[in-house]
């Protein structure tokens, strides 16, 4: 009898996964890929789109014809900002260009000079003000008005998980965590693409939006498959928690970036958010999930590296140090801001950096003091933490001891939750299209809840 499972493709911009899971979503088989970027017609590294789409079919097709499973659905979790334009016939136009790519000053400048205030544009649409293609939309009106010869061949332009649900199914479509995650598409106050669409006539090229949660039963190489139609991987990997959590909370997913996630507020951005640099990921149901993030992975790798030349100390040493007590209270004595960062800008910090110790440990402990002041603040930034007091941190960073006791220290009015989500977004994107009902106990089981308790201040 072979097992029944679901199939997620989790495609990230490094590594690309296939997971297999079954009925209570446990994984049962995985499989990894990689491909060298190539570089489209400016000479900007990209996905090379042929070869993962080369990829996918060949791993789907080998896995229908296994003995072991019987595959019952499949969806598609992707990193979003992402568009695939395709033509009449379903070709792909253009290459799939890099959310890092800048667009031409000009341009940019004409957007945001006919369509009024910037500010206004940015805060409904729960962007940031990013110069690039990171806002998705921007890279629609740059092909109108820079490669119109492009721009008047496409029929669709499907953001990257749609795409690749097309790739099996055939059927264009939109959805709503793609189109909602700082694309400048969408406007949370009408619950309806922005004005300029209209204007631009983009609305046509953009096939109609279904909800995260839609399958399309085929039958697929002779095997009846229920195809999800993809979702934007931050949205996926909060899904688990906003299923089976049923008091308000923040995630913070941690890594490269930090963003603090909270999926509890229906109002759109103010204007000191946009100031803040808050933006709005979706969820599936097409609410706002207002957002706060950090480099913080970034400035931590940049300082630890320094400290470790410093110290004259291994590479990997850092991830040894565990909270000190006694270290902690004698910094805090004598406590002055001491680094300068290199991947953001902070009111408090100096000129340059000043090491005031003569071991790595203390500096080491001085700057996580730093750095996770910076996280407390983002995450006030997005959450009354009055009013919500559950926290959940996941990533790397769940690992550093010292990260998780001075966080659970500074707001030891919230419940600080680790959770070990290596499978987060995989994981989300097949729940989404499962009609099963998480409980309370699912964090624990699938995802290594653990507690953690704020260390008791003597004196």
């Amino acid at each position: 009898m072979k097992q029944k499972v679901t199939a997620v493709f989790d495609i990230g911009k490094t590594n690309k996964k296939f997971f297999l899971f079954d009925r209570k979503f446990k994984e049962v088989h995985k499989e990894y890929a990689s491909f060298d970027e190539i570089e489209d017609e400016d000479g900007h590294p990209t996905e090379d789109i042929h070869a993962l789409q080369n990829w996918l079919k060949k791993v789907f097709h080998k896995i229908l014809k296994s003995d072991e499973f019987s595959v019952k659905a499949i969806n598609f979790s992707t990193y979003g900002a992402s568009f695939v334009h395709l033509d009449e016939n379903g070709e792909i136009l253009t290459p799939l260009y890099n959310y890092t790519k800048e667009i031409d000053s000009e341009t940019v400048e004409q957007f945001y000079s006919e369509y009024g205030n910037d500010l206004e544009l940015i805060r409904t649409s729960g962007s940031s003000k990013s110069p690039g293609l990171l806002n998705s939309g921007l890279q629609l009106y740059w092909l109108k008005h820079k490669k119109p010869e492009i721009f008047k061949k496409i029929k669709y332009s499907l953001h990257l998980p749609q795409y690749l649900s097309y790739i099996f199914s055939g059927v264009p479509l939109s959805e709503f965590t793609s189109i909602g995650c700082h694309t400048i598409l969408w406007n949370y106050e009408t619950k309806d693409y922005q004005d300029w669409v209209y204007k631009e006539e983009i609305h046509k090229i953009l096939p109609p939006i279904v909800s995260t949660e839609t399958s399309i039963n085929m039958n697929y190489n002779g095997k009846r498959v229920k195809i999800g139609v993809g979702i934007h991987d931050s949205s996926s990997a909060l899904l688990p928690y906003v299923r089976s959590v049923k008091k308000p909370f923040v995630l913070v997913s941690t890594g490269t970036w930090s963003i603090a996630l909270n999926p509890f507020i229906d109002t759109p951005l103010t204007d000191e958010d946009v100031k803040a640099d808050c933006i709005n990921y979706m969820r599936i149901n097409g609410k706002p999930v207002k957002s706060s993030r950090l480099f913080l992975g970034n400035e931590y790798k940049i300082q630890v590296n320094k400290l470790t030349e410093k110290f004259g100390v291994d590479k990997d040493y850092h991830k040894t140090v565990e909270f000190n007590y006694d270290v902690y209270f004698e910094i805090l004595k004598d406590f002055k801001y001491s680094f300068k960062w290199e991947s953001f800008e902070h009111k408090q910090m100096p000129e340059k950096t000043n090491y005031m110790y003569n071991n790595f440990e203390h500096a080491y402990h001085h700057l996580m003091i730093e750095l996770v002041k910076l996280q407390v603040e983002s995450v006030k930034r997005i959450a009354d933490t009055q009013k919500i007091d559950r926290l959940y941190i996941d990533g790397g960073f769940s690992d550093n001891d010292i990260y998780i006791k001075l966080l659970s220290h500074y707001l030891r009015g919230m419940k600080l939750r680790t959770t070990k989500a290596s499978l987060g977004s995989a994981l989300g994107a097949a729940i989404a299209i499962s009609d099963t009902k998480l409980n309370s106990k699912f964090l624990k089981k699938n995802y290594a809840l653990k507690k953690h308790v704020p260390f008791i201040v003597n004196g």
